[in-house]
């Protein structure tokens, strides 16, 4: 069996591939031991918004007197109809991205893919038993969760994401070991359906390498919520009683029916047999130029494999600038224009640079910033949270960063990436036209602050 491109992994990068290439003339096979769409789509970003969603109409209806609107008997939920309500949605998903790639004519094979090597310039696959033959190679396994070596883990039923998607039984107490975006926002979720959380931190602030003061504020309003934080900590050990952490020297135990695991995610470099092609890798994942070709010019990798941004719209992005580069179309990967989003209620997004990271560098730049009750559509849906905006310029007034607290942040936030990606001034994004009354018009608001 001879094909034009092998993808290996279904993944948002996989899928999008196999799409690409088939539409574009390529005779297209996809590979998938597990389940079509990846991670993402069966156990990430799809199952858990679709929980957060659940969660955001519960908080909305506990609040619904403060927009005028009873509840006579009292809001209710049953989780075990979430639950089930997320699988008819992973379901109906998956067999929808199935139904697009079959229909652009690539071929799925769910089997697991080994690479065996390269021969008289094909590249030689094995899947079930069978051997392909391909010209070229795109690679986009994805990551695995990191399992930290925690004393006591092995012995404790712990949870990762996974897990708790799975749950239809609540905890009484849970403690989430460590505080980025996974472990934000199921720690929203858990605290909105009544669970008593505490989120357990190693660096001095939540969410990594988001900005920080939109970060510091999301937290402060969690807190006002009753989940506690412990930041600059370290978990020494876990137990059926909790997890044992240490900060400023002493040592104190964190009660908890159940412990998350949320310390990030790892490039999947085993098995596929990428070390049969001896393909670069650099630090945690493949090396990939900006075209996502590897070292090997008949090879590509694409999405969490890079190690590069553990994001599914990296990775749909990644997968269209590496069959373009194939198929001859100029097109290039740009990092700077890729928003991040935390899920919770309130959202948090931002795209483009950080305060934290252009004074690391050293890199001069001015910020203007407004609270978003300067929209009045924010001020007619939001009751609690202020949030903020705030606009991140370099000297020549060009819009280089955009960090929001406040719904629907995941929504808006794509105006500032395409500003950025666009290399807009202040004076040309002044000119811009925004809709009355939307949210987004506090980017407006801003630039003329």
């Amino acid at each position: 069996m001879i094909y034009d491109i092998a993808i290996i992994g279904g993944g948002p990068a996989g899928y999008t591939a196999a799409e690409r290439a088939a539409a574009g003339g390529l005779k297209t096979v996809l590979f998938e031991k597990k389940a079509i769409g990846g991670v993402c789509l069966n156990e990430g970003c799809i199952p858990t918004k679709t929980l957060l969603y659940s969660a955001k109409l519960w908080d909305n209806m506990k609040g619904a007197a403060k927009y005028g609107i009873s509840v006579p008997e009292g809001p209710a939920f049953d989780m075990k109809k979430i639950i089930d309500r997320k699988n008819k949605i992973v379901k109906k998903l998956t067999g929808g991205v199935k139904m697009t790639v079959t229909s652009y004519g690539a071929t799925i094979v769910e089997q697991e893919a080994v690479i065996e090597g390269e021969q008289d310039g094909l590249f030689r696959i094995s899947a079930g038993g069978e051997l392909y033959e391909v010209t070229y190679l795109l690679v986009c396994t994805g990551s695995d969760t990191v399992i930290p070596p925690i004393p006591g883990l092995s012995e404790i039923d712990y949870w990762t994401s996974k897990e708790a998607l799975e749950s239809s039984e609540l905890p009484g107490s849970l403690v989430i070991i460590g505080g980025g975006v996974i472990g934000m926002e199921f720690a929203s979720f858990f605290n909105s359906m009544g669970v008593q959380v505490s989120v357990i931190e190693m660096m001095p602030e939540i969410l990594g390498a988001m900005d920080k003061e939109t970060s510091a504020m999301l937290r402060s309003e969690y807190q006002k919520r009753g989940v506690n934080f412990n930041l600059n900590t370290k978990v020494t050990a876990v137990s059926k009683e909790g997890v044992t952490i240490e900060k400023d020297g002493k040592s104190s135990l964190v009660k908890a029916d159940r412990v998350l695991l949320s310390v990030g995610r790892k490039a999947n470099l085993g098995q596929v047999g990428l070390d049969k092609l001896n393909i670069e890798l650099l630090r945690n994942g493949v090396k990939v130029d900006e075209h996502l070709q590897t070292s090997h010019p008949h090879v590509y990798a694409c999405g969490d494999i890079t190690g590069r941004s553990m994001l599914a719209h990296t990775a749909i992005r990644e997968a269209e600038v590496a069959i373009n580069h194939i198929l001859g179309v100029e097109d290039r990967m740009n990092y700077d224009c890729v928003p991040g989003v935390v899920y919770t209620n309130p959202e948090v997004a931002g795209v483009g640079k950080t305060e934290e990271e252009l004074k690391a560098a050293g890199i001069s730049y001015h910020v203007q910033k407004l609270p978003m009750v300067y929209s009045g559509r924010f001020v007619a849906e939001n009751e609690t949270v202020n949030g903020l905006c705030k606009m991140i310029l370099d000297d020549d007034d060009c819009i280089i960063g955009c960090h929001i607290l406040g719904n629907p942040a995941s929504e808006i936030i794509v105006v500032a990436g395409i500003a950025i990606q666009k290399g807009y001034t202040v004076d040309e994004f002044q000119k811009s036209v925004f809709p009355h009354p939307t949210v987004g018009e506090i980017f407006h608001e801003i630039l003329f602050s």
